[in-house]
């Protein structure tokens, strides 16, 4: 008897022939079709998400908007409601409990959507240090599916079934309203690097939004998108991935998110941070890209001759693009662009430029 978990959708992939796998402890669909032609979907049309099992953790009371601001980097205390913002959430040495988005509700409600292999670890976390703040910290994961809806095209056919004013929706904003008839909050937010929104439902109501945006996207394009080219189109936009760019060890500031640090607020972790900020940091996360087509796989040692001067978080053959490239932890004097390095490839060093992130800009709307 498997101990994975399932989401609602999970019969759906089954109907539509994914390829499952084990995903933090979930039954989740690798691709559908080849993982090359659903990133090429997603970059030119639209793609379908099944995202449900990332983690929502509420705080609410009324000292929600300055605990959720004492708990990640960014400012929650400058958003309006109906704002989204995404930061990384420290531990007190600086290193990286894990990235959110955090949702304004209101005045005295913040929901948290965290990573899904790390649902559990935040929740404790959020939870153990709220003693000194009025607020109760909930985990409802399990009232909420999540569908992304992701691509060029995608406002124009969920506009069609939306009771939500998509257009007036810009990014990292939310609504609530209704979807196909269905209560949804809907947000402009992704994991792609194109345009695109995650719907929010409750789990009931998850298979007949999935199945009619299937329908009436379909004559356009529209298919189910696996995790496999998630994380390619995730890479070229250069998102990251918790366990590969982000950790409990290296802090946003190694990791190119000084933006997402507000150092005119307190928050855990704030002193390490402002130290780092202060004397720079030994390591930064860089793009490079690599000659020929040899992968920089996650770990694989960045050279100098015979010296280790940074690793590989990840990197891949980029579809879109056609170059294979990587983003790594680079020491200092490596940060240049057009600095040459190597890569040790299984046994052999391969010539390879750091080059400017992100690799690639998309649909995505920008904040301003």
């Amino acid at each position: 008897m498997s101990d994975l978990k399932r989401t609602p959708l999970y019969k759906e992939h089954l109907r539509l022939k994914g390829k499952i796998v084990d995903f933090a402890g979930w039954e989740m669909p690798l691709q559908f079709d080849s993982i090359i032609e659903e990133h090429n979907l997603v970059r030119t049309k639209a793609g379908l998400f099944d995202v449900s099992h990332m983690g929502e953790i509420e705080i609410v009371g009324p000292a929600a908007i300055s605990y959720s601001d004492y708990l990640v980097t960014n400012s929650v205390a400058t958003m309006k409601n109906g704002e989204i913002v995404y930061s990384p959430m420290c531990n007190e040495k600086g290193g990286v409990v894990d990235d959110v988005l955090v949702y304004r509700i209101s005045n005295n409600k913040t929901l948290f959507v965290v990573n899904a292999s790390n649902k559990d670890k935040d929740y404790d976390w959020i939870h153990k240090n709220s003693k000194d703040f009025e607020v109760q910290v909930k985990d409802v994961s399990d009232n909420y599916a999540q569908i992304a809806f992701q691509g060029p095209i995608a406002e124009e056919i969920l506009s069609e079934i939306s009771q939500v004013r998509l257009d007036q929706i810009p990014f990292y904003h939310f609504a609530e309203g209704r979807v196909n008839g269905i209560k949804a909050l809907v947000s402009r937010t992704g994991y792609t690097g194109e345009d695109g929104f995650e719907i929010y439902t409750e789990p009931d109501a998850a298979v007949p939004l999935w199945r009619k945006l299937l329908e009436i996207g379909g004559p356009k394009g529209v298919k189910p998108i696996g995790l496999g080219a998630r994380d390619t189109l995730r890479f070229e936009a250069c998102y990251m991935l918790y366990g590969n760019e982000l950790n409990d060890q290296n802090t946003p500031l190694e990791a190119g998110l000084k933006w997402t640090v507000k150092f005119d607020k307190n928050f855990i972790g704030k002193d390490v941070l402002a130290k780092q900020n202060e004397e720079g940091t030994e390591y930064r996360l860089k793009g490079i890209e690599i000659t020929g087509k040899a992968i920089a796989r996650h770990g694989y040692e960045i050279v100098d001759g015979d010296n280790v001067i940074g690793w590989v978080s990840s990197g891949l053959f980029s579809p879109t693009l056609g170059k294979s490239l990587a983003l790594a932890y680079l020491k200092k004097d490596y940060w240049k662009l057009g600095t040459q390095v190597g890569v040790s490839v299984r046994g052999k060093v391969v010539p390879a430029t750091v080059v400017k992130t992100p690799f690639y800009r998309g649909s995505v709307k920008s904040k301003g």
